[in-house]
């Protein structure tokens, strides 16, 4: 019998900060995918070799993964994840076919002949074919998108986040291990391109009448951050000198968009000067980076990001912070490239931790429009952006299961590091943690606890509070005052327990200075106050108490 955790339904009960109850039930299948099974945990990913041969007109792939591994640990059952129609045909090892069994909807449970030794590397081959999953609202419902481009020649992309990797490739599919390097092989008809992650070793011409592209990726990559972009694609390059050297820039878009794209792409050393300033150096100088055009509005795959915005500034020409600095630059260029930074080079473990990557990638936005635009312009541009946020949900997730949190992870997880560095009020100091993250934790996966304690170390300011109260809880502080015989009393409401975390006020139309309210009534020193106003870079409210 299982573990508990492999029960075929877990029923998580969740207090919301009122006292309210709430059930949300999780599958068998959710714990499959979700948590570090038995048959996952014995193992350490190190390479994939895939191989995929498309068929546009059937919708249809085929193909395989192969898998090499170091035993950590004796075990004989090995778990590969595959997501129906696609399905499984055959799994060797050392060229001996394996038996393998379905648990649930898409885990495939493979019995290892071969004594499987502490220390040693291995590897198997699983084969497989099938019409995977059709993205029905790319990139947030994915799958593999066939569509066709404006000249009616086919067009194929993949998207994957939440879902899975395991939508459209046999795959460890949990975030937690990432192969070292990888090869990815894809063969289409002769009249079209793969691109993919990584550098592009080979083109062969097949006698088939298909062309097969190998292409390598070096450095560790996430199951989703793995992409295929099928079409008829025109390439142009540039080269950017940064930090670690020369970076090579590859462009691929269709014909009829080469002359937008050679304009609109100028953005991209623009971005990579901005973030490279913040963050630090680009993390995959060995693998260049690309922008790929797909017919999806776009996606951070690793080393391939890929674009659909239209060659428009803005969200698909719209400003998100409604202030008019997010009309200055193309969204899906700064954001999704961001994304290199926090979700490749630092990838959660759990999706239940996805702040760390949609948080601070929001707040790149920011970063990059006060490289350019000022600080105020970054400032009024994050703050903007408060009106998207709901405020419904807490932004971290259920652990173990495969479940992310709130959207409010960008919106209001970037108002909260904005918050953040008002409070360090030390603008280089602030710089050296985000470069530092970047550093301590490449190309790592790691959970929120990781991240927080090193933002609190490094920073000097314990931001415990602080993030438990934006990431778990809903409510949004109050700072509540009143005035009485000409000084102010004041407290944190709507919080957290033991919420106490400095803001910055104007008293009597004076400039800003800290103030340090906990939950208890306190009273400041200064006499004669009349009037107290509220930094706004701090995403609190305030009140006046009846």
């Amino acid at each position: 019998m299982r573990k508990a955790y492999l029960l075929f339904i877990n029923i998580l009960f969740v207090f919301t900060t009122y006292g309210q109850l709430k059930t949300k039930e999780f599958t068998h299948d959710d714990t499959l995918r979700g948590s570090i099974t038995p048959e996952r945990s014995w193992w350490d990913l190190k390479y994939y070799e895939l191989r995929v041969k498309v068929n546009p007109p059937e919708k249809y792939i085929s193909g395989s993964t192969s898998v090499y591994y170091q035993v950590l640990k004796p075990y004989q059952t090995i778990q590969i994840d595959l997501q129906p129609p696609l399905a499984i045909d055959k799994v060797t090892q050392d060229g001996k076919e394996l038996s393998f069994k379905k648990d649930g909807k898409n885990a495939y449970m493979i019995a290892l002949k071969k004594k499987q030794e502490k220390g040693k590397r291995e590897s198997i081959v699983v084969y497989y074919s099938g019409n995977p999953i059709v993205a029905k609202r790319p990139p947030w419902d994915g799958g593999v998108q066939w569509v066709k481009d404006s000249q009616g020649n086919d067009y194929v992309a993949t998207s994957c986040q939440g879902l899975g990797a395991s939508a459209w490739w046999p795959c460890k599919d949990h975030m937690y291990d990432e192969c070292d390097s990888m090869l990815i092989s894809i063969t289409v008809p002769e009249n079209l391109k793969d691109v993919s992650n990584g550098r592009l070793r080979q083109v062969i011409s097949n006698s088939d009448g298909t062309k097969t592209f190998n292409w390598f990726v070096s450095n560790p990559i996430n199951n989703y951050g793995i992409n295929m972009n099928v079409g008829n694609y025109e390439h142009f390059g540039d080269t950017y000198e940064g930090e670690k050297g020369k970076l090579t820039l590859d462009y691929y878009v269709l014909p009829e968009n080469i002359a937008k794209a050679k304009e609109q792409f100028k953005q991209v050393p623009m971005m990579l000067k901005a973030f490279e300033y913040w963050f630090g150096p680009y993390p995959f100088y060995e693998d260049g980076y690309k922008l790929v055009e797909v017919p999806y509005l776009g996606m951070e795959h690793q080393s391939s990001v890929t674009y659909g915005n239209k060659y428009k500034n803005g969200y698909l020409g719209r400003d998100l912070s409604g202030t008019g600095w997010g009309m200055k630059w193309d969204f899906i260029i700064v954001h999704e490239s961001g994304h290199e930074w926090f979700a490749n080079n630092i990838t959660y473990k759990d999706i239940a931790d996805m702040w760390i990557h949609e948080s601070f990638t929001n707040y790149s936005e920011n970063l990059f429009t006060e490289y350019y635009y000022g600080k105020e312009a970054g400032a009024a541009y994050v703050i903007g952006c408060r009106k998207n946020i709901l405020n419904k949900a807490p932004i971290i997730g259920t652990y173990n299961v495969n479940s992310g949190g709130s959207g409010d992870m960008y919106y209001k997880g970037g108002n909260m590091l904005h918050t953040m560095r008002q409070i360090v009020d030390d603008d280089a100091r602030w710089r050296q943690v985000l470069r530092g993250l970047n550093k301590t934790f490449y190309h790592q996966t790691v959970v929120s606890k990781q991240i927080e304690d090193y933002v609190s170390e490094k920073s000097g300011k314990n931001f415990s509070k602080v993030f438990d109260q934006y990431l778990r809880d809903i409510r949004i502080p109050e700072l509540e005052y009143k005035i009485e015989n000409g000084k102010l009393v004041y407290r944190w409401s709507n919080c957290i327990e033991g919420f106490n975390m400095p803001v910055k006020v104007a008293i009597n139309q004076d400039k800003t200075n800290f103030i340090y309210p906990t939950t208890q009534w306190q009273t400041l020193k200064q006499e004669g106050v009349t009037e107290i106003k509220l930094d706004e870079n701090f995403y609190v409210t305030i009140k006046k108490a009846e």
